[in-house]
């Protein structure tokens, strides 16, 4: 069967305006297997649905990263907002997370009925200047993340572990991969790939 890696989500996978032309994750991907983006910079959960209405029919394996975008706007308010009452600032990060929620489950919902290997991957945290206040916070859309993972029987790559020296990032902007970064990802998303591929072949 010949693979056809999918890149859903957001600047994870779309990382090309701030790396070198020819070194994103999808330059390095394709440089060993058949690969589709369909992640765009800036999106949220929410956005992935229509993305999803642009697979590929020979798509073979699905990757999901997206999140950050979601948080942002949680760590934002953590940010400007810091007189605010800890009980309140915890309702905040409540509600976000439910929201969160509901997209990130919508998304595997819809991705579920392509029958093929999915895998997610976890918010990277180690982010060069963020606050560990704010590194805290991200736990809330981690925590989804993983939880989502586990009830649909999903394949997980902890960006966490992936992407954790400040030569990760790119130093355009701090919160996107950089040209090793990227390699790092494109590196754990091949593995996967792989992986699930020989799983589908013994089981």
């Amino acid at each position: 069967m010949n693979e056809h890696i999918v890149l859903l989500g957001d600047s994870i996978f779309d990382n090309a305006p701030y790396v070198p032309q020819g070194e994103t994750v999808t330059d390095y991907l394709q440089a060993e297997c058949k690969t589709t983006r369909l992640a765009t910079d800036g999106a949220v959960a929410s956005d992935v649905l229509e993305q999803i209405k642009n697979i590929p029919a020979d798509a073979t394996h699905l990757f999901l990263s997206v999140g950050g975008n979601d948080a942002l706007s949680l760590l934002s308010y953590i940010q400007e907002n810091e007189s605010t009452t800890p009980l309140k600032v915890l309702s905040v990060m409540a509600e976000a997370q439910s929201r969160f929620w509901d997209d990130y489950e919508r998304v595997l919902d819809a991705l579920y009925e392509f029958e093929i290997p999915i895998t997610v991957c976890t918010i990277y945290t180690n982010v060069p200047g963020l606050p560990k206040e704010l590194r805290a916070a991200l736990s809330y859309f981690n925590d989804v993340i993983v939880t989502c993972a586990d009830s649909f029987w999903l394949e997980t790559i902890d960006l966490r572990k992936v992407c954790y020296e400040d030569t990760d990032f790119s130093p355009v902007s701090p919160i996107e991969p950089s040209s090793r970064g990227g390699r790092r990802i494109a590196d754990a998303v091949r593995a996967k790939q792989i992986s699930t591929h020989f799983d589908s072949l013994v089981g």
